[in-house]
């Protein structure tokens, strides 16, 4: 971190700033506005896309901020960004094929939209930040493949629960130890909410409903910890994940199958523990004279032993993302190759034949992670992909949602990707 500050010092110092473009300008979207416009030096947001142009005014005006330019072309875009006005527009093509942007942050949270104006940057050589987990744990494998026959980063942005998690993995590692479990800490699990349950919530806290739909049902993270299963290699133990009651966060390590930590090592998450907005990792040591230290410093007696983050900071952490890739060209979090996890789809209620699924966060489906291997041998339906496919017969609820049992929207590039994906990774 401190290197990262120093080179964006000289970066401000010298006037040449990362210039980078946001798409997407919801409730992340916004705060990674704010930091980008209030805080960061030697990088420079010079550029807004976002459907609905009052969000991205709002989040301007959140900021205090008011040097931004509407635009609606190409080329007036390409004049303008990096003059010192912040363009604001709709159309996501300005910034991802504009040659004035260096990385481009997608913060919709859409997966079809997603891959679009993902897929557009990789080709456009700029390097790429998610603050979209759903469109990773669905694309993520194949977005990276392309990434790096072109380049550039794909990464995760820092400040989620995933990239939070990989930082402190990767920290774990290099102290000696070696990491057996990822975790996440969830204090809430019903897979019956909906929009309509979680309205007053999301009103309360400024977000959509279907948003923090995805929270409650357990559908989020499932995602999440996909991706970082996908980054780390951890398998799941089961289907949705065991999630066993915790108190506290440092009691974690007993309540997991020690033989299959350090077999497979495992990717989970404590129901209920303290503290409640963080993450963990479950690590190993042998060596002698490290585990005295560990236990001078109260850290138990091994050998499994607890490392967590007491919080995360999504977007306020997003920007470090940005700095990381287009300095370091190090990426917070990215799949290592084939899928280790992936997401299904299933029924929340009775679904009738021909009623059109809402996807995630909805009032028909939820999610759960399973590993990738099983949901490709069963043809199951991943939850990123649910949204629009119309059901051909009637689905009991709970049931997994296969391939079979829908009809997906005609002409999405995330199917195309994603048979892409499967081609590539399963396909002997």
């Amino acid at each position: 971190m401190i290197i990262v500050d120093k080179v964006l010092e000289k970066l401000e110092r010298e006037n040449n700033p990362i210039k980078v473009g946001l798409v997407g300008a919801g409730f992340a979207g916004r705060g990674f506005m704010l930091q980008m416009l209030t805080v960061v030096r030697g990088m420079r947001l010079v550029a807004v896309s976002n459907r609905t142009r009052s969000h991205a005014l709002l989040g301007f005006r959140q900021a205090g901020f008011k040097n931004y330019k509407e635009v609606s072309n190409l080329i007036e875009a390409e004049k303008t960004i990096g003059n010192g006005k912040c363009v604001l527009t709709d159309n996501p093509l300005l910034l991802t094929d504009s040659q004035e942007i260096d990385v481009i942050v997608e913060a919709t949270g859409d997966v079809e939209f997603g891959s679009q104006v993902i897929l557009r940057s990789i080709e456009n050589k700029k390097h790429v930040v998610l603050i979209n987990a759903e469109l990773d744990a669905t694309l993520g494998p194949i977005l990276k493949v392309k990434a790096d026959h072109a380049g550039v980063v794909y990464t995760q942005a820092d400040g989620d629960q995933p990239g939070v998690l990989m930082n402190l993995y990767r920290q774990v590692s290099s102290w000696g130890f070696k990491p057996v479990m990822v975790g996440n800490i969830k204090s809430l699990i019903d897979v019956r909410r909906t929009p309509r349950t979680q309205e007053k919530w999301a009103k309360e806290h400024f977000q959509k409903p279907k948003m923090v739909t995805s929270f409650a049902d357990g559908t989020k993270i499932g995602v999440e910890m996909a991706t970082i299963a996908n980054a780390t290699g951890f398998p799941v133990g089961k289907r949705g994940m065991e999630g066993p009651k915790c108190d506290r966060v440092e009691d974690a390590f007993k309540l997991f199958d020690f033989k299959k930590l350090i077999t497979t090592g495992l990717t989970d998450y404590i129901l209920g523990a303290e503290p409640s907005f963080g993450v963990f990792v479950l690590a190993t040591c042998d060596q002698p004279i490290r585990k005295r230290y560990m236990s001078v410093y109260k850290m138990g007696d091994g050998p499994l032993y607890t490392f967590y983050t007491p919080y995360h900071l999504s977007p306020l952490e997003a920007p470090l993302s940005v700095a990381r890739a287009a300095i370091f060209r190090d990426a917070a979090l990215s799949p290592l190759g084939k899928p280790v996890c992936d997401v299904v789809t299933l029924a929340k209620r009775d679904i009738k034949e021909g009623e059109k699924l809402d996807g995630i966060g909805g009032f028909l489906t939820y999610g759960a992670i399973d590993n990738a291997d099983t949901c490709f041998k069963n043809n199951l339906l991943p939850i990123g992909l649910a949204n629009g496919c119309i059901v051909k017969r009637n689905i009991s609820i709970d049931t997994a949602i296969t391939y079979e049992m829908v009809g997906l929207p005609r002409g999405r590039l995330s199917d195309k990707l994603r048979k892409e994906q499967n081609d590539k990774f399963f396909k002997k």
